[in-house]
């Protein structure tokens, strides 16, 4: 499957066409393999804008997704509920969506998600869960909570799936489903037109087919030139944080984890295993709930007092968790953050980068963690696993990149490389190496 930047090549050449890329994109997404993945298509409307864009903008009339959590105008904001679907209509699209508009970005839908973004399995009671592109066989969960925009971009519907990363979101299903994430620093994208989850951890970001087409989408959407380098894999200095990370790992996430490291280190890759100590303090400092179900609660509160009976169960639980927070507990909250990133960024301060599994499992079957309250256990286990390597880089305020490791006819499985605030153009221009390397080893 091509990713963008071969597919504006071929445009250039005369080898294809916008409209015919549209088309391609659009029996994709109408095709059993999107089934469930878009919550609104926009078919007919993306093909005008396809037709209008001009060849030489950076998108040339290719299809993007977004999340349904982006204003669309003339259309509600769900975010992937029923109690909003016939919220008052948008008046303007989100700065993202416009932002790739103005690109030559064709918009083939929005896209479904876990309802208000609050959990990174993927699924969905309402409007069901699209499947994991990478398994034909079994209906495998997505990842969430961008989940149809994972499945838009893995199965060829949309080149850059738009959604948004608050503990994982981007980078959960682009590792479950075998594409790229990228969370920038979150200050350089706007969320104006976001519904939030939380305006302290939320980023507005991308998943796309290559590392190449993460750099082109957030130029874009950051509205910035990436300052990216050509210097030697060997001059980074590269950390693998041993604790926490690694908890409860299954066997094929370890195993091809460290087959990467190995074929990194033989590429030249620098690579240190350190441990972390500031980690083992999250636990305490998130012990009142954290901001995600306090900024939530605060957004959701009179809506749920109205409309409580129609959220997913499971998200209001989590939703609910905020009410107890104490005004005191949240500014302790805040200041602890605030202390916690200094250590952080004082004990990654020698290296460009660090290396971890995005998350420790492979993606279950849906059947395991679909809606019902006997499969709640299993649902918030599986849960708790995937947010919790990503997550970190959200409380971090940092930014991160999941790329895929080579695996051998297994399930995919995500290679994450992170650092702090304000380090993406280092992160984007080692992963180029780091894919790059991964693909020739």
């Amino acid at each position: 499957m091509q990713d963008l930047h071969a597919t504006r090549l071929a445009l250039r050449a005369g080898q294809t066409s916008a409209r015919t890329e549209m088309a391609h994109s659009v029996a994709v997404a109408g095709s059993p393999a999107c089934a469930h993945a878009f919550t609104r298509p926009l078919f007919e409307a993306a093909g005008t804008e396809a037709e209008r864009a001009g060849s030489g903008l950076p998108l040339a009339g290719l299809a993007f997704s977004a999340k349904d959590l982006f204003d669309i105008e003339g259309q509600p904001t769900p975010a992937g509920s029923q109690v909003l679907s016939h919220a008052p209509a948008a008046r303007a699209d989100a700065v993202a969506v416009a932002r790739l508009r103005a690109a030559g970005g064709a918009l083939i839908g929005r896209t479904n998600m876990t309802e208000f973004a609050f959990s990174g399995v993927g699924v969905n009671p309402h409007h069901g869960t699209p499947a994991n592109a990478a398994d034909a066989t079994t209906p495998r969960i997505p990842g969430g909570s961008s989940s149809g925009a994972a499945v838009s971009v893995a199965t060829g519907a949309a080149f850059i799936g738009l959604g948004s990363d608050t503990g994982g979101s981007i980078r959960i299903p682009a590792a479950l489903n075998g594409i790229v994430g990228f969370k920038s620093t979150a200050q350089l994208v706007p969320a104006d037109g976001a519904l939030p989850l939380s305006t302290t951890l939320d980023t507005v970001c991308a998943m796309t087919r290559s590392v190449r087409d993460a750099v082109t989408a957030h130029e874009i959407l950051a509205a910035r030139r990436v300052g990216l380098t050509d210097a030697p894999l060997a001059s980074y200095r590269v950390a693998v944080v041993t604790n926490t990370f690694f908890d409860g790992i299954e066997a094929p996430v370890d195993t091809a984890f460290h087959n990467a490291l190995r074929q990194l280190r033989t590429a030249g890759a620098r690579i240190e295993e350190i441990t972390l100590p500031p980690l083992a303090d999250l636990a305490s400092i998130n012990v009142t709930g954290g901001f995600s179900a306090a900024e939530a609660y605060a957004w959701h509160r009179l809506l749920l007092e109205r409309s409580g009976a129609g959220y997913d169960p499971r998200v209001a639980q989590r939703i609910l968790k905020g009410a107890g927070m104490k005004a005191h507990e949240y500014i302790d909250l805040v200041q602890a953050r605030r202390g916690w990133i200094a250590r952080m960024e004082a004990a990654l301060a020698p290296f460009d980068a660090v290396l971890s599994p995005t998350v420790p499992i492979t993606a279950p079957p849906i059947a395991n963690v679909a809606p019902g309250a006997e499969r709640d256990d299993e649902f918030f286990r599986v849960n708790g696993l995937l947010l919790r390597n990503p997550s970190v880089v959200n409380m971090l305020d940092g930014c991160a990149i999941s790329l895929p490791c080579p695996v051998d006819g297994g399930l995919p499985v995500g290679l994450m490389l992170w650092h702090a605030a304000l380090h993406d153009d280092v992160v984007l221009s080692l992963a180029l190496q780091i894919e790059q390397a991964l693909q020739n080893a």
